[in-house]
């Protein structure tokens, strides 16, 4: 396959649809469609997007935020286990753009078992975060109920906390406490960014406690009879939750061009525990 190249041409076209009223997520889905590889078409976006707005003195032109570094595991040679520091984890599944890595055997069934054993007296509903203050609260888009653990609270936590460094290439203090869910059956959390939205007013205070949300990792703790899938509607994909498993996805920009919309979709029979785990650009405090 030749090399794609962007050329003045492109340069001009991306220019002329930003002009004319388009997102940068439609003007790259265009660019898809015509066959340009993502990662040629990001590149293209960013650096002309990004020099239009400095040829116009700053003015508006939706450009794209600034790609950050994000955890990624070592998976260059395609493996099909890795290892994690203190266990051999299977590589599942994995997608490029957007990066999105299912991992089994991430946890025993043990740990599984003692996490949910731990935070089961600590569950209340849970919230999500307010953009205009910082702060949180519930909210119909997310039923279930769940509670978090500081940094390292427990023997277990610091282990599995130990384990998703090792796993995904990211220092243990850049990560929120991990946070534990039940779904009961009907369930659900809707569709979501995990990053945050630096144009809303309350999101100073969030990220002045360890800058933007770069990676996600969804760890299933039991496996539900129907339902409870973690869905990724921009590309049409569903992991079905299965115990010791792990769901990973990481989003170098905070916009919706990293394709990273997801949700958890109902429980239909059976009942749904999850640990999440949110990994930041610098340490949290």
């Amino acid at each position: 396959m030749s090399k794609q190249v962007i050329t003045p041409d492109l340069r001009r076209w991306i220019v002329e649809q930003a002009q004319s009223g388009c997102l940068p997520e439609d003007i790259l889905a265009s660019m898809r469609a015509s066959g340009w590889d993502e990662e040629v078409a990001l590149q293209a976006l960013e650096q002309t997007l990004r020099e239009h707005l400095i040829t116009q003195g700053g003015a508006s032109g939706g450009g794209l935020p600034p790609a950050v570094p994000v955890p990624e595991p070592h998976l260059e040679d395609s493996p099909n286990t890795l290892w994690a520091g203190d266990r051999q984890v299977q590589v599942l599944l994995s997608v490029r753009l957007p990066r999105i890595v299912v991992f089994g055997n991430f946890m025993s069934d043990e740990e599984c078992d003692a996490l949910i054993a731990d935070a089961t007296p600590r569950l209340s509903r849970s919230e999500t975060v307010v953009n205009a203050t910082g702060g949180s609260e519930v909210n119909d888009a997310r039923t279930s109920h769940g509670m978090f653990f500081g940094q390292g609270e427990t023997a277990l936590c610091e282990r599995i906390e130990q384990r998703i460094a090792a796993l995904v290439n990211w220092p243990v203090e850049h990560g929120e406490g991990i946070q534990v869910l039940r779904y009961a059956p009907g369930a659900e959390y809707r569709p979501h960014q995990d990053y945050f939205d630096p144009a809303q007013p309350g999101m100073a205070t969030v990220l002045a406690r360890g800058g933007q949300r770069v990676g996600t990792l969804v760890m299933y703790l039991n496996t539900p009879a129907k339902g409870g899938a973690t869905t990724f509607p921009d590309i049409g994909l569903e992991v079905a939750p299965g115990k010791g498993q792990a769901v990973f996805f990481s989003y170098s920009r905070a916009h919706v061009v990293s394709r990273t919309l997801h949700g958890g979709s109902p429980v239909v029979e059976g009942e749904k525990w999850v640990a999440t785990k949110w990994l930041r650009e610098r340490e949290f405090i």
